[in-house]
């Protein structure tokens, strides 16, 4: 096999080891590993980053193990003299039953010294910290929708059915009525009268719902739920004012992904921070897609093509799109929603979600790589495109039914045909 790499390095990193093998090729060509093993403190990384420089290494590789990695990348990380590579487990997983750790190290040499291995996205260190405190804030939010749902199971063991009538369990209305019946209020018309005047309508509704019983080992329940989740908003909130502060410089690029239907001021600082401000990383919005594991795998045999799931991919940017994708198929108007019902009927709705997140993330590269405002293509914009198929099919269903029918163009409204 063709050497590519000269002098390169294979890291297994563990907790609190890192084993390090050095390939350097000789005058024959053949390279005999070298191999030492470090702790994973800061100082002993520092003797690592040494000796990889005394052994004049150019290239040197690790896996993706866990978050164990980043003390090692930090202390290696924008050195000019070599270049890091950071690898998936998956691409470099070694035979059953024959790894070791010095195995492990050599075989990661090996790879990098023909060029057999690809690197990760590793942005640099300013936006992988800004990383950690949307990812933070994001499981923070899922920490707190299930809170609501503990609150919701104790109240169901005490017959109260509050969730059934108000949208927001733990809206305002709901909030004073749990916060009232935590009081000792028991009695469901005084409870109800608590409500927001847009529950009047269902005021008869609402009191059967409270018509429950709260015990004292459910009311020390309620309470502890309801004092978890408020704590959680609170934290929510901090969180969302330091991320707010720290992408100051970015208000404008958050503004345009803002105007994206779908794309609220919280998934545009995800995707902010997860992809960063330059997408020249990603040759284009396909190479993108894919990293957000939002395309479709390849999965083909004896000539013929398969079904195949979507590939792994960032799962902090495919949640926000998909989250995102969900709120703009419940917009009434614009491209996104158009595709999303067009796909929905003989394709299911999860498939449309997905397609629908590919199209956003596709809108995304663009909108950042171009410096473009967003454009929407509009809710007729596949009827259009497909004008005549449009018109065969609707042709066709009016003849099944029993009708003669002609078309004739309306002079006044040209895109819209007339059936006479």
């Amino acid at each position: 096999m063709e050497v590519v790499h000269a002098r390169c390095a294979g890291l297994d990193v563990h907790k609190k080891t890192v084993v390090a093998c050095v390939l350097r090729s000789g005058p024959d060509g053949l390279a005999e590993p070298e191999t030492r093993t470090f702790s994973t403190m800061l100082g002993a990384l520092e003797v690592l980053a040494a000796w990889l420089t005394e052994a004049g290494v150019t290239h040197i590789v690790l896996e993706a193990t866990g978050v164990y990695w980043k003390p090692v990348y930090n202390v290696l990380e924008g050195e000019a003299r070599w270049r890091v590579l950071v690898v998936n487990p998956e691409h470099v997983k070694a035979i059953s039953g024959r790894k070791t750790d010095r195995a492990d190290a050599q075989r990661l040499a090996f790879l990098l010294r023909h060029d057999l291995v690809q690197g990760s996205f590793i942005p640099e260190r300013a936006q992988r910290e800004l990383r950690e405190l949307t990812r933070a804030r994001t499981a923070l939010i899922r920490e707190r929708a299930r809170a609501v749902q503990r609150l919701e199971k104790v109240l169901e063991g005490a017959n109260i059915k509050l969730a059934v009538v108000v949208s927001d369990l733990l809206g305002v209305s709901g909030q004073k009525m749990l916060d009232a019946a935590l009081q000792g209020v028991s009695d469901p018309d005084e409870l109800a009268g608590l409500a927001h005047p847009r529950l009047l309508p269902k005021r008869d509704l609402l009191v059967e719902a409270l018509r429950g019983r709260l015990s004292r080992p459910l009311r020390f329940l309620v309470q502890q739920h309801l004092d978890h989740w408020r704590e959680l908003d609170l934290r929510i909130g901090a969180f969302d004012t330091e991320i707010a502060e720290q992408l100051r410089p970015f208000e404008e690029l958050l503004t345009r992904l803002d105007a994206i239907p779908g794309v609220g001021q919280r998934t545009a600082e995800v995707i902010l921070t997860e992809v960063g401000t330059d997408v020249a990383t990603f040759p284009s919005a396909r190479h993108l897609a894919a990293w957000a594991g939002l395309s479709p795998g390849n999965r083909q045999s004896g000539g013929r093509r398969q079904a195949a799931r979507t590939r792994h991919g960032n799962p902090w940017s495919k949640g926000a799109l998909t989250e995102a994708a969900w709120a703009a198929s419940r917009c009434h108007d614009g491209y996104l929603p158009a595709q999303y019902r067009r796909l929905a009927g003989r394709r299911g709705r999860k498939r449309a979600l997905v397609a629908v997140a590919h199209s956003l993330v596709t809108i995304i590269y663009h909108l950042l790589a171009d410096g473009s405002e967003y454009r929407d293509l509009g809710t007729h914009y596949f009827v259009e495109r497909d004008r005549a198929r449009a018109e065969q099919r609707a042709l066709i269903t009016l003849r099944t039914l029993g009708y003669q029918v002609t078309l004739t163009p309306n002079p006044a409204k040209d895109p819209a045909p007339e059936v006479a």
